[in-house]
């Protein structure tokens, strides 16, 4: 399982995408953005994720119940209107962004939430799409994204297992099978025991993509763990400085956390290697360490072999352990000084 976005193969046998999102981490500052996606760079992300809507394109300006977020979140208190003015990204910076982005050797790519926004992404000749959580259930938009033909990477977080196979057929209607799932759990920041990895595997196998994670929690075990489960994405919010506050900055991490990230996933797929019982040429070098049969007594040709004159010890030069009762109760051909390697060529076989 295997997609490409720009030149950057993703899936097996390839390095974890990781991709760092700006959000709304920005804090309607072009100066704070541009200096972002530099840290990002210099954490060692491979990609910035941006998102394309406005107040307007996402939700309107109403005040009455339906509008207003009381759901225990961070964001309690004011409408899905002042939320998004002030935590979306200006258009007008995105073509600007995203040429920084690239100077630096970083993909860009964006998660747009109406047709509009897939226009003017298309006008930037972004990579590829991404598909927010909570767009996963517009199939209208998901079937318009993918009739771009690039790659679609879905985050699941809302979804129902039903709704996720809504979204994969919508991509596929339109002819494109380039799709990324992302587990993801849609609390801010997520519980621990909300994550539920193991779903990550499952989703491999079930819906036959390549698989990542988005993740909300302000852990870096996690992704480690996603990775080891066969995540091949990593996204994770990113931000200068946590004190500076902003919609998204309490599950954000900071350039030095993320470059831990970054570091650990790194080694890790590196561990993970491959199915493999072959032995080093170190490894080989080691099994010296390993017990073998030795003659630990002096022994007069002639003389029988028991278990307190031939014993298993280390080093490993003499014959494997397991041919010890072969050996009970036959004599020595020859005089054998203690400390000698167990062979057959010691044993009277007659």
């Amino acid at each position: 399982m295997e997609l490409k976005i720009g030149d950057r193969a993703i899936g097996d046998n390839q390095p974890v995408f990781i991709i760092a999102e700006l959000s709304a981490n920005h804090l309607q500052d072009f100066d704070l953005a541009a200096k972002t996606i530099t840290a990002m760079k210099e954490a060692g992300a491979d990609a910035v994720k941006l998102q394309t809507y406005t107040p307007d394109t996402i939700t309107i300006d109403c005040d009455n119940e339906y509008f207003q977020i009381n759901q225990g979140t961070l964001w309690d208190g004011k409408t899905l209107y002042q939320l998004y003015q002030e935590a979306y990204t200006p258009w007008e910076w995105q073509p600007e962004l995203k040429k920084l982005a690239e100077n630096h050797g970083l993909i860009c790519f964006s998660s747009p939430f109406d047709k509009t926004a897939v226009d003017f992404l298309e006008g930037m000749n972004v990579p590829a799409y991404k598909v927010a959580s909570f767009e996963i259930t517009d199939i209208p938009l998901i079937e318009y994204i993918a009739s771009k033909g690039k790659p679609v990477i879905i985050s699941t977080g809302i979804a129902s297992l039903e709704e996720i196979e809504e979204a994969i057929d919508a991509c596929k209607r339109m002819g494109n099978d380039q799709i990324a799932l992302l587990k993801c759990t849609s609390e801010y920041p997520t519980p621990l025991e909300d994550v539920n990895l193991r779903t990550i595997p499952d989703m491999r196998e079930r819906f036959g993509t390549v698989v990542g994670l988005s993740d909300h929690t302000l852990s870096i075990s996690v992704p480690l763990a996603a990775v080891a489960l066969g995540a091949k994405i990593i996204e994770k919010h990113f931000i200068l400085d946590r004190k500076l506050g902003g919609p998204d900055s309490a599950f954000s991490l900071e350039p030095e956390e993320f470059r831990a990230m970054v570091k650990s996933v790194r080694e890790s797929e590196k561990a993970l290697g491959e199915v493999s019982y072959e032995l080093t040429e170190k490894i080989k070098k080691s099994r010296e360490f390993s017990r073998s049969l030795f003659v630990v007594e002096d022994m007069n040709a002639g003389e029988t072999f028991t278990e307190i004159n031939i014993k298993s010890i280390r080093p490993g030069f003499g014959l494997p352990p397991k041919h010890l009762k072969e050996f009970l109760g036959k004599k020595a051909i020859e005089d054998i000084k203690k400390g000698t390697p167990l062979h057959w060529s010691l044993v009277e076989w007659t």
